[in-house]
């Protein structure tokens, strides 16, 4: 089962044209595709134009796209530029172009992805990929304070730093339950219990 067939695509794209481009994307990958799929649906809602919207910045999402995280997977202005495009032209994009830069994001990372929690953490926070639970996510330039008051709601007990084990929490409690079973089987079946 893929959640293709349970979510919606964005534009009017014919869902068997994106969902054969996950599941391609899954398969270079070496990925399940409902992985995939659940941390596009959390990140955009799989809206290839959401765009991260801050106090004081624009209404108008094209207008915000030129500095706020965009599209399917949000992207941000200098991860768009590692990849060679912008944020502003993701945003012009359909959801099945995004695709290509989700794969060519990815790609660097093929058989390190054990698990939902692997892909959605390469996606927020790379540093991060294989650490233990307890690992605080902070860099040498930017503090696990100011990582923790940018992202509040991963700050699950407000020490003011967010472990992977929280980011984890939160990545589960962000499914619905309807999708968990097929989107943390592996996780399940490797700790012979529910994480």
């Amino acid at each position: 089962m893929i959640l293709i067939e349970k979510l919606k695509c964005n534009r009017g794209e014919k869902p068997s044209e994106f969902e054969r481009k996950v599941r391609n994307i899954s398969e270079l990958l070496g990925i399940n595709p409902n992985w995939l799929m659940m941390m596009m649906y959390l990140e955009s809602g799989l809206n290839a134009q959401a765009v991260n919207k801050q106090p004081g910045d624009s209404s108008d999402p094209y207008t915000r796209a030129a500095k706020r995280a965009t599209g399917l997977t949000q992207f941000m202005p200098s991860t768009a530029k590692w990849l060679g495009t912008t944020t502003t032209q993701l945003y012009k994009m359909s959801a099945i172009d995004q695709l290509d830069y989700v794969y060519k994001y990815f790609k660097g990372y093929t058989g390190k992805i054990k698990s939902y929690y692997d892909l959605y953490m390469i996606n927020f926070f790379p540093l991060a990929i294989g650490k233990p639970d307890n690992w605080v996510l902070q860099t040498a330039g930017t503090s696990a304070s100011i990582i923790a008051k940018q992202n509040p709601n991963l700050d699950i007990n407000k020490d003011g730093k967010i472990t992977i084990g929280e980011a984890k929490q939160r990545m589960k409690a962000g499914i619905p339950e309807t999708f968990r079973e097929h989107v943390l089987a592996e996780v399940e079946k490797k700790n012979g219990k529910s994480e």
